[in-house]
């Protein structure tokens, strides 16, 4: 039977709207929604094997899949008349075709046969799933491109450039918004085809991005198309790099904007990813991260030093150098040194990249002391003491050996306790004597305002909530290690609690 591509071969589908038939390895789709593309439909029938050939009628709603096999065809159909398919939030209808095999017209079909070379030749890149052990999981419809992606066990940062390197191998990327939930790092991530969301949910779901933490848990968004204003470390559309980067944001200079367009192009070719074309040093330590999982052709390792930028000068020597407590609260800082003729900026070596990657996840765009600082990735791999003999006016500061390190021990608590900077803090080491009196006043002395505070584990522990984040951020670095007597320093951190 020849069927042509334009939909009037009425007679020749006659009797395919029997809810029941014979088995075939041709399955009939009803009531597709208007503007769904081949790439939906062919990801219908994905997970159960290899499609051969589709068969579009866009003015009847209507399509005709062809599997490899009649026993993948049989899985497909048992498999969704107990979960009902949908695309694009609709409800759509799948039975045997009365037809035993499709011959298309080619030159009227060819953008359907280009869809599905191209998801074939991704699909074989990728591990087929078996049209037998069928799970449930692995073949929920593709409704959409845009993936919600949730981060268990976030001991290490991910960034949006981590996600980006992830994610590109399964095809290109154009959109991602990240954002903190109920205490969660979550993304949206939106691919150009339903069918590579599907495939990276499949390969990635339930991964750890770096040794047994960091756990990607994966969904299919609601939504079908994200809407990003902002080009910057929370957000970015690959699509546009024209998009500002909205206030308080490092803005992406218009060179790195056009690599980030180039790239976006580059990436689309599946086994084609290189970090190379990724055009700043955040993103290429972000790869290095990112080559944990594996991913072809990145080092695994990171920059240690960073560089931390629009200080305030006038607090920054006093407070870097004594020791700088924010940092810590992310990493062993190992060594400070102020810039000589550029006050307001510093370089900060903490003891592993992945400190580093985690300070500047956390860190970048706070305020501190009235001015929001930028901390990225230096290009120095160290920082340097001076020489012998080398009077550098006391800019530069080794806590190598300091006792207020947190992240000593491996495997310590402290690991787990790591939290963007928020407005409550978590206040331990407090010895018996002191009480919350005591302690509301202590903090209401760095210039803010206790708006709330709790005492728990018999007064050993206690959460406290400033009124902004900014007046936390200032409190923790004022009061951190703050010897409360009889031998107690008090130990402060960002807390994910609220009062």
């Amino acid at each position: 039977i020849c069927l042509s591509a334009n939909g009037n071969d009425n007679k020749k589908f006659k009797g395919d709207d029997k809810m029941d038939g014979a088995p075939s390895r041709v399955l009939h789709i009803r009531k597709l929604p208007g503007e769904v593309t081949e790439t939906e439909v062919i990801a219908l029938g994905l997970p159960f094997g290899k499609v051969t050939n589709i068969l579009m009628l866009k003015g009847k709603n209507q399509a005709f899949l062809e599997l490899a096999t009649e026993e993948a065809a049989i899985t497909m159909v048992n498999y969704y008349s107990a979960v009902t398919p949908h695309l694009r939030n609709q409800p759509i209808y799948i039975q045997y075709s009365n037809h035993k095999e499709l011959k298309t017209d080619n030159t009227l079909n060819q953008r359907a046969q280009a869809v599905l070379q191209a998801v074939t030749a991704v699909q074989a890149s990728n591990a087929p799933i078996s049209g037998t052990t069928v799970s449930e999981s692995a073949v929920t419809p593709a409704q959409s491109p845009v993936l919600r992606i949730i981060i268990d066990n976030m001991y290490y940062p991910v960034t949006l450039d981590v996600l980006h390197q992830i994610f590109s191998k399964f095809g290109a990327v154009l959109k991602i918004i990240t954002f903190t939930k109920n205490n969660q790092f979550q993304a949206l991530l939106q691919f150009g085809d339903p069918v590579n969301a599907q495939q990276a949910k499949q390969a990635l779901d339930g991964q750890n991005i770096y040794n047994a933490c960091c756990t990607l848990r994966i969904d299919f968004s609601k939504l079908v198309n994200l809407n990003v204003k902002y080009n910057n470390d929370k957000s970015r559309d690959y699509t546009r790099p024209d998009l500002p980067s909205g206030d308080g944001q490092p803005t992406l200079d218009p060179a790195i904007a056009a690599a980030f367009a180039k790239e976006t192009s580059l990436l689309a070719v599946p086994g084609a990813l290189s970090p190379l074309a990724i055009p700043n040093a955040a993103a290429a330590a972000a790869a290095a991260a990112a080559g944990r999982v594996g991913m072809p052709g990145v080092s695994a390792g990171g920059n240690t030093v960073l560089l931390v930028s629009n200080l305030n000068e006038e607090v920054s020597e006093t407070i870097l150098l004594f020791f700088p407590p924010l940092f810590s609260v992310y990493g062993d800082v190992q060594r400070v040194k102020i810039l000589y003729n550029k006050k307001d900026s510093a370089l900060i070596q903490m003891a592993d990249g992945n400190q580093s990657q985690l300070a500047m996840s956390h860190l970048n765009g706070q305020k501190m002391y009235g001015k929001i600082i930028r901390v990225t990735l230096s290009k120095h791999q160290t920082v340097q003491l001076p020489r012998e003999g080398l009077d550098d006016q006391g800019l530069t500061k080794d806590f190598g050996n300091s006792p207020l390190h947190r992240f000593k021990k491996p495997g310590s608590k402290n690991f787990q306790n790591i939290f963007p900077p928020s407005a409550t803090l978590h206040l331990s080491n407090i010895p018996p004597s002191v009480a919350e009196e005591d302690l509301r006043t202590l903090f209401a002395n760095t210039g803010g305002t206790v708006k709330a505070f709790k005492f728990f584990q018999d007064h050993k522990m206690a959460l406290l909530q400033m009124s902004t984040v900014e007046e936390a951020i200032q409190a923790l670095i004022d009061l951190h290690n703050y010897n409360l007597g009889e031998s107690h320093h008090l130990r402060v951190s960002f807390s994910k609690s609220t009062i």
